[in-house]
């Protein structure tokens, strides 16, 4: 009879640990309810300049790489397409309809070795630095295959800054 008893207590244990988790994600993303959904990709897009399987990892606020965003589907790590067009890049994660990183919100490209939950070696990341409406995030992608045609690509998307202007009001 006691084996009985402390098998319910387990499982109630059990219970409280997987509710709480359950309310702290929701607490989470209660508070980034400020932050702006991303976009969903139109269904056509400019020419493909690269297309290749990967993994998504996570979205975090840019500079916080512990600080995982979870609005709009962006929480949870998945098998994911990732592809570059004119219009920005592409990520199609597993089980979320396809998002869109417009080439105008891009801050920058470049390679990470950890975040959140993810240790790879070194420059095994892909960091996209981009705007997600008012916010600045990093998403973190595992390409499978060489991903510098993936950075090279994103960074040839990376608006420039505007040129100075000749004394007659015309660009150079």
């Amino acid at each position: 009879m006691t084996y009985w008893w402390i098998g319910l207590g387990i499982l109630v244990l059990l219970a409280a640990l997987i509710w709480q988790m359950a309310r702290s994600w929701r607490a989470r993303g209660r508070r980034q309810s400020d932050i702006a959904l991303p976009e969903i990709a139109p269904s056509v897009l400019g020419s493909t300049r690269v297309e290749t399987d990967g993994f998504y990892v996570a979205t975090s606020r840019a500079g916080d790489p512990l600080d995982r965003i979870v609005v709009g589907g962006l929480g949870f790590r998945g098998r994911a397409v990732v592809s570059v067009h004119p219009e920005g890049v592409r990520l199609e994660i597993a089980g979320e309809p396809a998002k869109l990183i417009r080439a105008s919100s891009i801050r920058d490209v470049g390679r990470a070795t950890w975040t959140i939950d993810r240790v790879v070696e070194e420059g095994g990341l892909v960091l996209i630095a981009w705007t997600l409406g008012e916010t600045d995030v990093d998403t973190y992608l595992r390409i499978l295959d060489d991903p510098t045609a993936v950075v090279d690509r994103v960074r040839e998307l990376i608006p420039t800054a505007p040129r100075a202007e000749t004394s007659t009001g015309e660009k150079p």
